[in-house]
């Protein structure tokens, strides 16, 4: 009997020893994260239903027809990428088609890596409302807060984000002043604005023009305020708490091509497809140059109307169209085009060096639509209504 006790309070220390260290283990991980976000004192768990699928029985028909859909226009109209279809924050459809490397004849799969273009402007805006929502700065507050170089009176954040500001396209600053050979990285580039003197196109808030220009300047503001790179914000205050495993900031002129990351092709004589090589336009970050999959795409649209990231009030900021100082409205948020005429979506387009990208949410539906492509295809509005009209006729209640 004796023995038998002892047994069973050995067998009872061991237990409970080895679930002590399991759990100081996971602490000490988990602090190590922590210690790390510059936003966020955790990492943000996603709701389940990122990870639920549709019952077969109900999107049997709909997966057909996409299917169709997709071989269509890979024939037709030489697509070569990845759809992800969701309702209801529940994968209804996933699919791929098409080369990753059309020289070594590599197929595209599901964890392959796009560049976003300008999808990537709506993780410049929300790491600007993160800073905002932690008293860092204000939407009021003028470039010059932190850039007193800067060549452009009377330009606020606000005017940035959506569209107000009037700026010059930093391209043409690049392509006619810019003298080295290397490609300039953000804080270059701010130099270069600073040192020429362009005009701006209007006076600040008397009109709306699609601005790469005042992107990279809010990604340079978030460098500035942070201290640390927009890359390593990025990672830390988003990528890394929504489990975007697949997910990161991408500079050529510093950073290294990662596995399954994708270049953009074009198609040369009507047949060949030509890898399109990087130009000084491309070292710049924050209107572009995020990497992503199709599922850490949809990580992401679940986490951030999740309120994983921002609070509702900031949120929907982002999703209220701009105004003019005239009263005008214009359909452009913080980071998003927001249509409220026709079929009440809040959505995003991008065309970057063979990259075509979408990402669309249909509100009345509940339904989002993720687009990635890397051979110039340019149908990416029709792409969407038709898949959307798929899904509304096939898809089972």
């Amino acid at each position: 009997m004796k023995k038998n006790t002892k047994k069973i309070a050995f067998l009872i220390l061991s237990f409970w020893g080895a679930f002590f260290l399991v759990n100081l283990s996971s602490a000490t991980k988990n602090k190590e994260v922590v210690s790390e976000l510059p936003i966020k004192t955790e990492v943000i768990p996603l709701p389940a239903v990122v990870s639920e699928r549709y019952p077969e029985s109900q999107t049997k028909k709909v997966h057909s027809k996409l299917d169709s859909l997709l071989q269509r226009i890979h024939k037709r109209q030489d697509f070569h990428g990845t759809i992800l279809v969701a309702k209801n924050n529940m994968i209804l459809y996933q699919n791929q088609i098409g080369y990753a490397d059309f020289k070594k004849k590599l197929p595209i799969e599901e964890n392959s890596i796009f560049q976003l273009a300008s999808v990537s402007k709506q993780f410049t805006a929300v790491a600007i409302m993160m800073l905002v929502e932690q008293n860092k700065l204000q939407l009021t507050d003028s470039v010059h807060t932190y850039f007193p170089r800067f060549p452009y009176k009377g330009v606020t954040i606000q005017n940035l984000l959506n569209h107000t500001a009037g700026l010059p396209n930093y391209f043409w600053f690049l392509e006619h002043k810019w003298e080295q050979e290397k490609a300039p990285s953000n804080t270059e580039m701010m130099e270069l604005l600073a040192s020429s003197k362009v005009y701006p196109f209007f006076k600040p808030g008397r009109n709306f023009d699609y601005s790469n220009t005042g992107y990279f300047v809010l990604a340079s503001i978030v460098e500035k305020v942070s201290g640390t790179s927009f890359q390593s914000f990025l990672n830390t205050a988003i990528f890394e708490p929504l489990q975007m495993s697949n997910s990161y900031v991408y500079s050529f002129e510093k950073d290294s091509i990662r596995e399954h990351q994708l270049n953009g092709y074009r198609i040369h004589r009507g047949w060949k497809h030509v890898k399109i090589k990087s130009t000084v336009n491309d070292a710049v970050v924050g209107d572009k140059n995020v990497y992503t999959t199709a599922g850490d795409l949809f990580k992401w649209t679940v986490g951030l109307n999740s309120g994983k990231l921002l609070k509702k009030e900031s949120l929907d900021q982002m999703y209220s169209k701009g105004k003019t100082i005239y009263g005008r409205k214009i359909p452009y948020g913080f980071g998003f085009r927001i249509n409220s005429k026709k079929e009440n979506t809040i959505y995003h387009h991008g065309r970057w060096n063979g990259f075509s990208t979408g990402l669309t949410k249909y509100i009345d539906e509940n339904l989002v639509v993720i687009v990635l492509e890397h051979s110039s295809y340019n149908a990416i509005s029709s792409l969407n209504k038709k898949i959307k009209k798929i899904v509304v006729e096939n898809l089972k209640s």
